[in-house]
């Protein structure tokens, strides 16, 4: 790649980005000794007008605004910060891709480093919403070509005008934020953890009491999904199904190389058709799927194992699958395989069954519970009765993991809810979760016989509750053991 962070000003020579911004400074190896008064001259003309004018509103402008009203309501008279937060140093001068907070991005619709959501408080006891973001880069004073972040290194940003369009609210330079933010007076809430340079500006004006509640409201608010973030579910998810088929086609090159193969496939068709996996592809092969966050993805790939892959789309807005499928490399199960895997097949039905609007959250978990405890006693690898192994937890030895959770902009969604209104809550229509029993059984297990060691196997699926019960989003992956087997000998022809 070229050289990111590229100024070749000299000090002497440093050129001030507005407004009030640190020089664009000099990299210490560069490789031209500055920038003459003629080569500044010409970069700053000869360029044609690209500004955007016939832009359309985002499609969830709509819902955002929405979002935003709700918000209001609850914190009437107080002014709310919300940061996207910025970039992330992965090497020296090289940047991890950007992601915008939940938070802001569930408030906006924008995704671009560094943008801040002000609702300032109006006289009507409302708010009126201000985006601050970074506008085009400067090509007066030379930034768009000399600094590492302009947009000749890095592309085009929209102008403040195009933002207003797209996202619906006035947008002002968010290098004006800080100042704005220290003259503020009332109170003042941010959502801290993605912005430091904010935080300081409100450090006397915050209390981690209330920041904290206003991270938990904006993460129950995304409980209960509304129809277009529905859509964006089922497109993450139509997206994997297709991801899980590409790597099935390709499983005899896995065998040839390692977990990488089949880790690179599946990501392969999250950059084409969303914007990345929404969280680090588990592409656990053979004893790894005993491993729950398996993401080396390095070990070898062998016939006569399983393959337990769970890893799901993120869409372009943020939301993401979690789809997990555990299959046998060469196709088909040996029977100490089908056992293990129709036991957890049959507690997943369980608990999808028992998903439907007015039950408890955590009645699909004890329904799958319920069904690999019985299994364990009937195998014998566990004392009865099945309430005292429940009773005791025991089952956990092998279950080891909660049977699902909340899905939808996080993999792990709305975690900093209340348990009264998550875990101890009542399922509602729109609500999105995972159910996801497994069993797993480590290599190094003495307590069971020898070829249960490094069985691992998980069926994850993606439930919305309906008004009249539920939808498995992911019914397009086959899950019963011999539709599997029947799928991948279609697959691989």
């Amino acid at each position: 790649m070229a050289d990111q962070q590229t100024p070749e000003t000299p000090d002497d020579a440093a050129v001030e980005p507005e407004p009030e911004g640190e020089p664009i400074k000099q990299r210490k190896n560069g490789l031209y000794p500055g920038v003459s008064d003629e080569l500044a001259e010409n970069m700053r003309t000869g360029w044609a007008d690209t500004e955007l004018r016939d832009l359309d509103p985002i499609p969830q402008a709509g819902r955002t605004a929405e979002r935003r009203a709700k918000l209001s309501a609850r914190f009437p008279g107080e002014r709310l910060v919300i940061p996207a937060g910025n970039l992330k140093t992965r090497s020296n001068d090289t940047e991890y891709p950007f992601r915008a907070s939940v938070e802001y991005a569930y408030l906006t619709g924008n995704q671009t480093e560094d943008g801040v959501l002000v609702m300032e408080p109006d006289a009507s006891g409302g708010h009126d919403s201000v985006l601050y973001l970074l506008p085009r880069s400067d090509r007066e004073n030379g930034e768009f070509w000399l600094d590492g972040q302009g947009e000749l290194w890095v592309g085009r940003r929209d102008s403040l005008t195009e933002a207003e369009k797209l996202y619906g609210m006035p947008c002002r330079d968010v290098r004006t934020v800080a100042d704005v933010l220290r003259e503020a007076s009332g109170d003042v809430r941010v959502v801290r953890g993605h912005d430091a340079g904010v935080e300081a500006a409100l450090s006397d004006k915050t209390t981690a009491e209330r920041d904290e509640a206003l991270r938990v409201f904006l993460s129950e608010m995304r409980l209960v999904k509304d129809d277009f973030e529905i859509g964006e579910m089922q497109k993450a998810v139509d997206s994997t199904v297709r991801g899980f088929e590409d790597v099935v086609r390709v499983l005899d090159k896995a065998r040839a190389t390692s977990e990488r193969y089949i880790e690179g496939t599946f990501f392969l068709r999250a950059r084409v058709e969303g914007n990345d996996v929404g969280y680090g592809s588990i592409c656990a092969s053979g004893p790894h799927a005993t491993t729950l966050h398996w993401v080396r993805n390095d070990g070898p790939v062998r016939s006569g194992d399983l393959l337990l892959l769970d890893a799901g789309v993120e869409t372009h807005t943020l939301y993401t699958a979690d789809v997990t499928r555990t299959l046998p490399v060469d196709g088909r199960f040996t029977d100490l395989q089908r056992k293990i895997y129709d036991a957890v097949y049959d507690a997943q039905e369980a608990g999808i069954a028992a998903v439907r609007p007015g039950a408890k959250y955590l009645d699909f978990h004890h329904a799958a519970q319920r069904v690999l405890a019985e299994r364990l006693v009937e195998w014998g690898l566990v004392e009865g009765p099945v309430e005292r192994v429940l009773e005791l937890g025991l089952q956990r030895r092998w279950t080891l993991h909660g049977t699902g959770h909340m899905l939808g902009m996080d993999v792990h969604d709305c975690a900093a809810a209340r348990r009264e209104t998550y875990a101890e809550g009542t399922l509602e229509p729109g609500m999105c979760l995972t159910v996801e029993p497994g069993l797993y059984f480590q290599p190094d297990d003495l307590t069971v016989p020898e070829e249960y060691r490094g069985i691992g196997v998980r069926i994850e699926d993606d439930i919305l509750v309906t008004e009249d019960g539920n939808r498995n989003l992911s019914a397009a992956l086959p899950r019963r053991s011999d539709e599997v087997e029947a799928w991948m000998a279609r697959l691989r022809g």
